[in-house]
This record gives structure tokens, sequence and C-alpha cells, in this order.
């Protein structure tokens, strides 16, 4: 038995909040009770005391990147989950870019079978195309029942508008969602960055806004016809934040994510870090930003997921157009969140955890995100007041344009099915 004391829970589930004493059975992986401070107790426990320092659902990211198969110089699933150990995450779904891709059972069962041994619960997506080639549809009836978490072709959009419909239908009948994301290639000439003053200050084109815009309207429309789960991922411009909230006044089934980085970071970020902060879709302006914010302030946007994207320091030292895209974010979500969001009165702590937590669990169907008796014993621990900086990760990249920069937010304990898998 372990026994947190004087901890300030947060649940956003119920949406209760107060100091609790939480007793925990690490053998079965559950929480065996939630007391008031103090109440007095006969079963014997190890007892940690909090001072004070929020308890919260362990949080879930549903759109990261382990490399794992394929490109494990990069990151692999046990350093993945090592970082997001860190962060705070005990439940993570992977994206499916992988080589060989999660479109057929072997993979799906290597990526899950690995993930077993981690320490955390790693899930996955499957493809929706075969080698995310766009062409035919996966096995996605077969895949699903194998245990895959949902379906995405994530880096590569889906340009075949009947192939679309079909797949929104089938993952559907299998209750599971389907995720974009959402750039028109034929719009881009250089990916990673806006087409705007960024793009002008390297002398490229870059990526403009119409790219995410033209493919955001067509596959929420798509989505409405089929009454299907929809995640449009990572949203990065103002106008697709209205397209979705618009949407989302029709049906139930359309939902978004937004990374920390766009919520926390502009073009301007690019002339500074240069490919340190040229992502996919790329950051956009302080408008857009904005609109991100609102988005998350009024729940257009319903979920934080990192798109945690591992490179090594020599492609990311790369000239800038031949560097990949993607940033590592696992280690400093939790931390962005409250210094963003919760620090300048966006968003409640409450509001934060559940973005974090119970929106992308209930999305994926997972038994996470809620503080319950009996429930799942995953938590994170974490003092919002406390600082520390960004120096060194668990992940094995280190591609994130906030090194150096201190911030709020320090992680204490991560607990996964009732065992200790962080602590400071």
């Amino acid at each position: 038995m372990l026994l947190l004391k004087n901890g300030y829970m947060i649940d956003p589930a119920s949406e209760t909040e107060g100091y609790r004493d939480i007793l925990i059975d690490a053998e079965d992986g559950k929480i065996r009770r939630i007391m008031s401070q103090g109440t007095a107790m006969n079963e014997k426990a190890e007892e940690i005391d909090l001072n004070g320092q929020i308890i919260a659902p362990g949080l879930v990211d549903v759109h990261v990147h382990f490399r794992d198969p394929g490109f494990t110089y990069k990151e692999d699933i046990h350093t993945g989950a090592a970082a997001a150990a860190k962060g705070g995450f005990t439940s993570v779904v992977l994206m499916a870019n992988t080589k060989p891709a999660v479109d057929n059972s072997e993979t799906l069962a290597y990526v899950l079978n690995k993930g077993k041994g981690t320490g955390i619960h790693v899930y996955t997506c499957a493809n929706v195309t075969k080698g995310q080639q766009g062409k035919e549809l996966t096995d996605m009836e077969a895949l699903s029942e194998l245990g895959a978490a949902g379906f995405t072709d994530d880096g590569i959009p889906l340009m075949d508008e009947a192939l679309l419909r079909e797949a929104l239908k089938r993952a559907a009948k299998c209750g599971k969602p389907v995720s974009l994301h959402e750039e028109n290639p034929a719009f881009i000439t250089n990916n990673g960055i806006n087409a705007g003053k960024a793009a002008e200050h390297f002398g490229i084109d870059g990526s403009p806004r119409a790219a995410e815009i033209f493919m955001v309207e067509r596959d929420l429309r798509i989505a409405l016809e089929e009454e299907a789960d929809l995640s449009i991922q990572h949203i990065s411009t103002k106008e697709a934040v209205e397209l979705v909230r618009q949407a989302k006044k029709k049906s139930s089934h359309i939902y978004a994510e937004a990374a920390p980085h766009h919520f926390t970071l502009t073009e301007d970020a690019v002339m500074k870090y240069g490919a340190l902060a040229k992502m996919n879709p790329p950051l956009r302006e302080e408008a857009d930003r904005r609109a991100i914010i609102e988005g998350l302030k009024d729940g257009t946007i319903d979920m934080i997921a990192t798109d945690h994207a591992p490179h090594s320091a020599k492609e990311k030292a790369k000239p800038f157009t031949e560097a990949p895209s993607g940033i590592i974010g696992l280690e400093t979500a939790l931390s962005l969140g409250i210094r963003e969001l919760v620090n300048r009165g966006y968003l409640s702590m409450m509001q934060l955890i559940g973005k974090m937590s119970y929106a992308p669990a209930k999305l994926y169907h997972l038994d996470a995100g809620y503080l319950t008796e009996g429930g799942p014993a995953d938590l994170v621990v974490f003092d919002p007041e406390k600082e520390w900086t960004v120096e060194s990760f668990a992940s094995k990249a280190a591609n994130s344009p906030f090194v150096g920069e201190k911030m709020p937010g320090v992680v204490g304990y991560t607990i996964c099915e009732g065992k200790i898998v962080y602590h400071t």
C-alpha cells in the first residue's frame, strides 16, 4: 500500500478538487481510498507527504512519435516512455509512421508488446492506408480487434476523398477515431515554416495557411456527413479553429488537438532558433496563437497533445530546408500549459488537466484521465509554482527551442498502475 498524504487533488472527470489523502494498492494497481485530509485508517502503508502539491490523473498524450521500429537512433519505445514518465504522462498513443508502418498485425504486436515493458501505458494508432501511400485502406477491423487505438496516416494527409469517406465509415463501426494531419502538399513549396515573414527571412516560400484551411474544411464536411469521430491534429491557423468551432455546433463527433508549441510560439521563433523551431504544421502568426488559446478556452479544441517528434542533433544541424520538421515535447508540455495558459488566466488548472488527461482518454476510449476509488492508480504529482530549467532530457533527442528556459511546474512523482515510475 502507498499513501499519498496532504496533496491537493484535481479530478477533471468529476470536477472535484480539494485536499485529499489517496491510498493506492500497488498490487492491483487501483486506488483503494480517497479520503479527507488526515483521515485515520487501519491499513498499513508507505507514506509520502506531498506538502500541498497537486495530485492529478496521469497525463494522456494521444499524439507522440517514438520512432520504433525503424528510426530508433532518434528515439525508441523505452526512451520515449521514460520521457513521458518524466513529463507526468502515464498513457501515450503512438503515431504509425514507423518503418515498417503499423499497417499490419506483426508491427502492431511488436509495438504493443514492447510498450508493456516500459512502466507506462503505451498504445498505438494503426495506419489508415497501407504503407501510408493513400491508395488502399488497411484491414482496419482486424487491426482494431488486435488493439489499435485509432487510425492515422499522420504526417501525410489523405488526399483521396472517397478513400477518406470509406475509412471514416469503417473506423466508426470499429468505435475508433480517425486523426488527420491537415496540410495539402499541393500548396506547399517548403514545409515546416510559415509562408510569411519567417519564410521571407530564409528566402523560401514556406507553407501557406491555405494548405491547412483547405484540408480542414474538406475533412470536416466529410466527417459531418458520415457522423464519424474525426480529430483534427495539431491545429495551427485561426481559420481552422473557426471551422472546427462551427462544425462542433453541428456534431458531437468533431474533435481537435493543439500542441504546446502552437499556443506558445509564433513564426518569430523560427527566425531565432532555426530548425529547432521547424515543424509541420509550422508556427504561424500571433493572431493564430491567440485563436488557438481562445479555442482551448471555449472548448473548440478538446485536447492538448505534444506531437513529440524526436530527431538527432546531426539531422537538425542540416541546412534549414533539409532539416526534418518536429520538436520533442513530452517533458515540457505540462510546464508550458501552466506558464502559458494557467498563469496567464486563460484556463484554470482543472481545465488544463482535463485537456491533458480526461478529454484525450475519452476520445480514444482509454481507461485513464480520472481519479476515483476502484479506478486506475495512474497519477501525476507536481508543484505548479516550483521552477526548473530545461537542460537535459530522458528522451534520446534534445531538439527543443525551449532548452535553457526556466519553467514552472516540477513533476515530483509519476505513478502508473500504483507503481512509482518517475520521481525527482
